[in-house]
């Protein structure tokens, strides 16, 4: 196995994207990487820690920023790590590619270099979410504003197969996002979207509204990309006033050095329950080959973890198992 690593773009540097990856060398002994960055200082950072033989390069110091335009970037910087990562796994060689960089040249580079899976409309950017029992599939996350029923639908089937190989769910639940859990909900899209997703294959439970999905009450909750960033953001949004909120209660009311510590202790390992970036990376699931985005603030631990859903992804041949139902049913 032979996986590609994008080194730059990572908001810590390339030197945290390295040493997750020599993390997940020391965990995984079967897999080989080849490192897209700058050589010579990826070197230095490997120093001896691993085995030579298992790692190559691809030199470069050009990647692409998030405030750039991602399709003009794509053409105007041909030498960015992206960019050429993404071309040497269009070679049999390589299996798959992890990248912290601009999530839009990501995901521009991976439909315009490699591919969407046959039948496939749009490829989907899903987030790995935790709930109060088990975490589940929430997409598509942003990078499909304007969506179709088949779109939709294509994402139910792609995030339940994700959901089998990589949760272990045996059927897993599918529900779609809507303004009411009832049946004729929501706008004509949805309606439409809930008829189809009854009457295929997967194991369809109904629409969700937004307020239940940390319940754990379905495994892949599916929308369109406008409507999950606007869920994510939120989240994202009130977590952090609440963790403001409370962190200012506990300075306020805790009498006692000791009272402190425990509130504190109670309130981190509440937190660390609904840390989505615990999950280290997630697919752009319609490609024709295994490409993961990992968070761009990601330390070395959290690398090493989406490295390790990349192996297993590759291992339990998921890409494969989603090209062939969707050659099935659309």
């Amino acid at each position: 196995m032979k996986i590609i690593i994008d080194t730059l773009g990572a908001d810590k540097g390339y030197e945290e994207v390295v040493l997750g990856t020599l993390k997940a060398m020391d965990q995984h002994t079967g897999f080989e990487v080849l490192f897209v960055g700058p050589e010579n200082k990826i070197k230095d950072v490997i120093g001896d820690k691993i085995d030579a033989s298992r790692f190559s390069f691809l030199d470069t110091d050009c990647f692409i920023e998030n405030t750039e335009e991602p399709t003009k970037a794509l053409r105007e910087k041909e030498n960015a790590s992206i960019v050429i990562g993404l071309k040497a796994l269009l070679k049999e060689e390589y299996d798959g590619l992890l990248s912290c960089g601009s999530t839009g040249a990501l995901l521009a580079g991976g439909t315009l270099i490699v591919k969407r899976i046959k039948n496939v409309k749009r490829p989907a950017l899903m987030i790995m979410a935790p709930s109060l029992t088990t975490p589940f599939i929430l997409m598509d996350v942003g990078a499909n504003v304007d969506c179709t029923v088949e779109m939709l639908s294509q994402f139910a089937v792609m995030g339940s197969f994700y959901a089998k190989g990589i949760l272990g769910k045996e059927n897993p639940s599918v529900a779609l996002l809507n303004i009411g859990s009832e049946e004729g909900k929501g706008d004509k899209l949805r309606k439409e979207t809930f008829e189809t997703l009854r009457n295929s294959s997967i194991n369809f439970i109904g629409n969700i509204e937004a307020r239940d999905i940390y319940f754990g009450k379905a495994d892949v909750v599916v929308t369109d990309g406008f409507t999950g960033n606007t869920v994510l953001k939120t989240t994202e949004g009130v977590s952090m006033v609440l963790g403001k909120v409370i962190q200012d209660a506990i300075a306020k009311n805790a009498k006692t050095q000791e009272e402190m510590i425990l509130c504190k202790n109670i309130f981190g390992a509440a937190a660390r329950v609904f840390d989505f970036n615990k999950y280290g990376s997630a697919p752009l699931l319609g490609l024709n080959k295994p490409v993961f985005k990992s968070h761009g603030s990601s330390d070395k631990d959290i690398i090493a973890g989406g490295i390790s859903n990349l192996i297993q992804y590759l291992e339990q041949g998921t890409n494969e198992e989603i090209k062939n139902i969707l050659l099935k049913e659309f």
